[in-house]
């Protein structure tokens, strides 16, 4: 694992929201009550005035941490000696007598007492609304309770066992035997103790042991599917089935740069690889809720359909700064919401076809949703055919000029390929002669406008000599096969001109901001994966085992990767990297000899 590395941050969550918590046992950021709720702890975007909850011990302690075994319950072990404690950070999530699940806006910290008499600080510091305004802390007789008033009127509960005016004013604690501290977004109703948090925390090992269990084994790589696949677990949003993209905002996708995004929401692209990921796991339910999340976001005939949605579906999500934070490593701005969701972008009606085909095929028992759907199966192939011959902002969101990008005309052959194969389900072959032509007429274009004949290769956008990672999902969407000279061809080429060391470049053509000095992580295994199609196991294995080694100390990939240190960078931790991750591992696993 790199030491370079500054997100070295676990994650811990029950689907409504996360903490991050760093190596040294500190909540660096966490929102209440979801996901993207203001932070109450937002640290790793203000080392002043963000706000965390932080152990501070002498320099004897040595810190180590990790999680427990297929959960995502993360031990932070202090050991300076014979004095040694653990603290148990979790997010309570599990299953009640009425088959509902508990998981409540709380983050709960059990500290367990190993040997000796271990001493520590708390700095609690939380700092509510984005730390927009003051938050005053005080002591109540059953808990310790933080207010803000000036802007919007906001409280933060903390319960605990141990000495509440020791926490309050950062004195020493002798730790004699367990404690406990539990962050609650709401007041308690019933009295809380030692006993019902190690009871929490009891419940909330067993759910994670369970949801691993539906988890099929495999030879290679089983720990790195395991801890990737329950990241994507934390990443949904239990309310809505939604899929968030990443758990942060505003972490830069270079230092001291202004490519600063928040990912707190629902990009509809990712969704065709989350489903076809999780298909392969075996956790049907998140598909089928994920499924439903999509078809009930899906607009009336006439009206567009954005590339993505708030997690309660909302659809203005309208962009903001925070210039109070000095942001990340200070890179400003501080962005909240995100001005790309009313983008035009062409790809989104093949990953939106393929949604439906996948749905129709897994879950024919749902005839109620099959009328809708043929509606708007139609209304897709109608919308394509009006309008695959025009320019778009890319997969890449550019925010510069409309292109005829390579890839968005690739996922309008989709949208069509899936169109025709949702009519042969529901028998309506009369469209089908209609949707053939159309199905081969954007074919022939791409191979005519598509590919380079000097570069030997599909490029970024029609008529240009650019090379872009993205057409190498020609394969995985079905457009081309892994053996067809041209793909092996594209293959290379994007080998010889977008590899730096091992990892790739999304592209190299100066886009609205420059040249990236950082590398797209989902690309390197796109990369990764192609060439162990095209038959380059031995190779692919050995990119891929050094990529794994960039992930931080838990395993955790962030969205992108500096070429040089090799530092984790940009919104954390990263769905779609664990998604290819995960894709990439099965490949491999099922190419082996």
């Amino acid at each position: 694992m790199h030491d370079s590395n500054n997100l070295e941050l676990g994650i811990i969550g029950n689907c409504h929201s996360t903490a991050l918590i760093s190596k040294k046992g500190s909540i660096d950021w966490c929102c209440l009550p979801e996901f993207d709720s203001p932070s109450v702890f937002g640290k790793i975007l203000d080392d002043n005035i963000g706000g965390t909850f932080e152990i501070i011990c002498d320099n004897n302690y040595i810190i180590e941490q990790k999680y427990l075994k297929n959960t995502c319950i993360l031990v932070t072990k202090f050991s300076s000696g014979k004095n040694i404690f653990e603290i148990h950070d979790f997010m309570p999530r599990y299953l009640k007598k009425d088959n509902k699940y508990y998981s409540p806006a709380e983050v709960i910290r059990y500290f367990k007492l190993i040997s000796g008499s271990p001493k520590f600080k708390i700095n609690y510091d939380p700092r509510l609304e984005y730390s927009s305004c003051v938050t005053d802390t005080f002591i109540k007789d059953e808990f310790i309770v933080s207010i803000t008033r000036e802007t919007n009127y906001d409280s933060l509960y903390l319960y605990t066992n141990f000495d509440k005016k020791s926490v309050v004013e950062n004195s020493e604690i002798i730790l004699k035997s367990d404690g406990y501290f539990s962050i609650c977004y709401n007041e308690k109703i019933k009295p809380q103790s030692l006993n019902e948090v190690f009871s929490e925390l009891t419940r909330t090992h067993i759910y994670w042991l369970n949801w691993c269990s539906i988890t099929p084994s495999f030879s290679e790589y089983e720990n790195d599917i395991i801890r990737s696949a329950m990241t994507l677990k934390l990443l949904t949003y239990d309310k809505t089935g939604a899929i968030l993209a990443a758990a942060t905002t505003s972490i830069p996708e270079t230092v001291g740069e202004v490519r600063n995004w928040d990912y707190r929401f629902c990009w509809i692209r990712d969704a065709s690889m989350v489903i076809r990921v999780v298909h392969e796991l075996g956790h049907k339910n998140v598909i089928r809720r994920y499924l439903e999340y999509i078809i009930n976001l899906i607009p009336d005939k006439g009206e567009n359909f954005q590339i993505m949605y708030g997690i309660n579906r909302e659809k203005e999500l309208t962009e903001k700064t925070l210039n109070h934070l000095s942001g990340y490593k200070n890179s400003k701005p501080v962005r909240i919401g995100n001005a790309a969701f009313n983008q035009q972008q062409n790809d989104i009606y093949g990953v939106l076809m393929d949604i439906i085909y996948t749905e129709v095929k897994l879950f024919s028992d749902v005839e109620d949703q099959h009328e809708q759907l043929w509606s708007i199966t139609k209304n897709v192939a109608w919308v394509i055919n009006d309008k695959w011959m025009t320019p778009d902002k890319g997969i890449w969101e550019f925010r510069g000029e409309d292109q005829h990008f390579t890839f968005s005309k690739v996922l309008c052959w989709v949208a069509i390929d899936r169109a025709i194969k949702v009519a042969e389900l529901f028998k309506k072959d009369k469209k089908n002669k209609k949707w053939i032509l159309l199905r081969d007429r954007i074919k022939k274009d791409i191979f005519f406008k598509g590919w380079n004949k000097k570069k030997r290769a599909f490029t970024q956008s029609y008529n240009s000599s650019d090379l872009d990672a993205s057409v190498l999902l020609m394969e995985p969407y079905g457009f081309i096969s892994a053996n067809d000279p041209k793909y092996i061809s594209t293959v290379h080429a994007i080998e010889k001109e977008l590899s730096n060391d091992g990892l790739l470049y999304r592209y190299k053509n100066e886009d609205d901001f420059g040249l990236p000095s950082s590398s797209f992580t989902v690309c390197t295994f796109w990369f990764i994966d192609a060439l162990n199609k095209i038959g380059e196991r031995q190779k692919a294995k050995k990119l891929f085992d050094k990529l794994l080694s960039y992930s931080n100390h838990l395993g955790l990939f962030s969205e992108d990767l500096d070429f040089k240190t090799k530092e984790l960078l940009g919104n954390f931790p990263q769905a779609y990297s664990h998604l290819a991750l995960i894709e990439t591992a099965m490949n491999l696993n099922k190419t082996k000899s």
